[in-house]
């Protein structure tokens, strides 16, 4: 589970009855997606054939741009997240966070789950002895890339639901 029970009006559009702006959004979006290409490596050594991860990013950076609709880039983050479901490991974590990338056109508090979904990415793809600090290494540098106008934000999403996002922001 990676969404809260109740949604944070902090991640619904200003048109939807929230106060997220849309180039907030966006910029959560962009966020999200360097996150999940930041590990993409880790399924395409698996399963370099399959696409799906790799287009779910490049559809929800083009959304961003306004280049397609929200529901194309939705459709694109269902597609990665089945290309993870038949894999284990780092793999699947990493086709995961592509595909939760992907959804944040459509929900923004998905950007927690691509965060997430790295982390637990190259957590699992070192030694067990070494997967604590392999984790705070990615958190670290995914927290170096957030963009100023919602560094706050993420922050402070990050400790509401660390619990439900598998703790992996204790970094």
């Amino acid at each position: 589970m990676i969404l809260p029970k109740e949604r944070d009006p902090r991640f619904t559009t200003i048109r939807r009855g929230g106060t997220l702006t849309d180039p907030d959004h966006r910029l959560l979006a962009r966020w999200a997606a360097d996150c999940a290409e930041h590990v993409l490596h880790l399924f395409e050594a698996v399963r370099p054939e399959d696409a799906r991860p790799r287009q779910a990013i490049e559809q929800v950076r083009a959304w961003t741009r306004g280049e397609i609709r929200m529901s194309d880039s939705r459709s694109a983050g269902g597609h990665a997240m089945a290309a993870a479901r038949v894999l284990g490991g780092a793999a699947r974590h990493a086709a995961f966070a592509a595909g939760q990338a992907a959804v944040v056109a459509h929900v923004a508090a998905h950007e927690l789950g691509a965060a997430a979904y790295a982390i637990k990415a190259v957590r699992a793809a070192v030694p067990a002895g070494e997967a604590v600090e392999a984790g705070r290494l990615e958190c670290g540098w995914q927290r170096d890339r957030l963009p100023e106008p919602i560094r706050a934000l993420v922050l402070d999403d990050q400790r509401l639901r660390n619990a439900i996002c598998w703790s992996v922001f204790d970094c």
